[in-house]
């Protein structure tokens, strides 16, 4: 990363379940508040999953009115918004703000387009008939219905660009978002992931594909990566929208860099029978165009996901690449409180991260008390710990072979 130009964190926006707000969604995280919890949206009584990670309580309007159709938005769409309006207000800019940097690039990654639209769409198509099909299905199901319904909301002219590359896709918007400011394009982007799929037939698809354990514990304990008695994911939706600027222009307009976005990498996996095959590489990459060495990291946010093998893959490549480091660096993963929002899972990691460097407080991995011995790394167990951490590398996984790490680094002087 030859560029001079460094990228910063000025805004944040988050919807998890566990939290509708960064500080509430941060407060929760610490203390290891679950989100997850018996599926409400629909009656998933038959399913062999009733478990997920919801958003509660959430409604479009307490955010903005500025989107009269707004109810003829997928759900997706509608957290999208929610969170750009949050991201924004928290980074000091406004609508007008914008005006200046036009055009400015909207970045959203996501997993799956608006599978409920679909299924409402289909639902009325079979038991009344075509001409019962609502006009908007079409423009609110489509994978790039998110990023438009935030140009919409921002009415200020955008590049607008949609990722679709399973859990990483978030990460990755929020990595070629970063290279949009580094290569001097814009000084500043709309960026994060998005993932809102708790639906009949999303759900059962997770089911049938492994993807979503057959819990035995409590709801709010069925998320417990690496541990040695996790029974698989837990599926659930969120939403993490950040503002990426340029550092001299935040600073020249009185904004306050949280975190600095350094080096990243994307690495595919090289052996398809073998599901993590590309972390190693990709964790090296994103070090190296980082400028940094292994001991230089000071926290690890691992991807985590209480998957009984993805889980001991991420910490066999995390050893590979620390070597003895990897017995004393943190690491935790957070989807002990959040569940697996699929795309949202990098950002919202993200999101952690930058709250961990301002309070210096790293997340505990909730509901690990028996640590997998396959998976022996320095684990933040029971509560969060105390550490100055200069330097923190981010890990994501996806289904398809997708690996994405990033590290951000501490602003000092912010």
């Amino acid at each position: 990363m030859s560029s001079t130009r460094r990228v910063v964190i000025t805004g944040i926006g988050v919807l998890a379940p566990n939290g509708n707000h960064l500080e509430d969604f941060w407060e929760a995280t610490l203390q290891g508040v679950s989100g997850l919890d018996t599926i409400r949206a629909f009656d998933a009584s038959d399913y062999p999953v009733n478990v997920a990670g919801e958003i509660k309580g959430f409604h479009l309007e307490d955010y903005t009115r500025d989107l009269p159709k707004y109810r003829r938005l997928a759900r997706s769409s509608q957290l999208g918004v929610a969170a750009t309006v949050m991201a924004l207000k928290h980074a000091g800019i406004t609508r007008d703000d914008l005006k200046k940097d036009a055009p400015v690039p909207v970045m959203m990654g996501l997993s799956t387009s608006a599978i409920g639209v679909v299924e409402e769409a289909e639902d009325n198509h079979k038991r009344k008939g075509p001409e019962y099909v609502r006009p908007y299905t079409l423009a609110a199901s489509q994978p790039h219905a998110c990023v438009n319904s935030i140009c919409e909301y921002l009415q200020v002219e955008t590049r607008r660009s949609t990722l679709a590359s399973a859990c990483p896709a978030g990460m990755d918007a929020i990595i070629q978002g970063a290279e949009w400011i580094r290569s001097g394009r814009s000084d500043v982007v709309l960026t994060g992931g998005v993932d809102s799929s708790i639906t009949p037939l999303s759900m059962a698809t997770f089911s049938m594909a492994g993807l979503a354990g057959k819990f035995t514990l409590p709801p709010d304990r069925c998320s417990r990566p690496f541990d040695k008695h996790r029974e698989g994911g837990v599926i659930s939706e969120g939403i993490a929208v950040f503002v990426l600027e340029e550092i001299h222009h935040a600073r020249m307009r009185g904004g306050k860099p949280l975190a600095e976005l350094l080096g990243s990498a994307m690495v595919t996996d090289h052996k398809f029978d073998e599901p993590g095959s590309g972390f190693d590489r990709t964790m090296k990459e994103a070090l190296a165009n980082s400028g940094l060495v292994p001991s230089d990291v000071g926290y690890i946010s691992a991807h985590g996901p209480s998957h009984p093998i993805l889980d001991v893959v991420e910490s066999k490549r995390i050893q590979r690449v620390f070597g003895r480091l990897a017995g004393r660096i943190p690491v935790s993963s957070i989807k002990g409180v959040i569940g697996n929002p699929v795309s949202a899972a990098g950002p919202l990691q993200v999101a952690s991260c930058v709250q961990a460097m301002q309070s210096g407080l790293l997340p505990p991995t909730a509901n690990l008390e028996d640590p997998d011995p396959e998976c022996e790394l320095n684990h933040i167990m029971s509560r969060a710990i105390r550490v100055h951490a200069e330097h923190i590398l981010v890990n994501v996984h996806g289904m398809g072979g997708g690996n994405s790490s990033a590290v951000l680094r501490m602003v000092n002087g912010a």
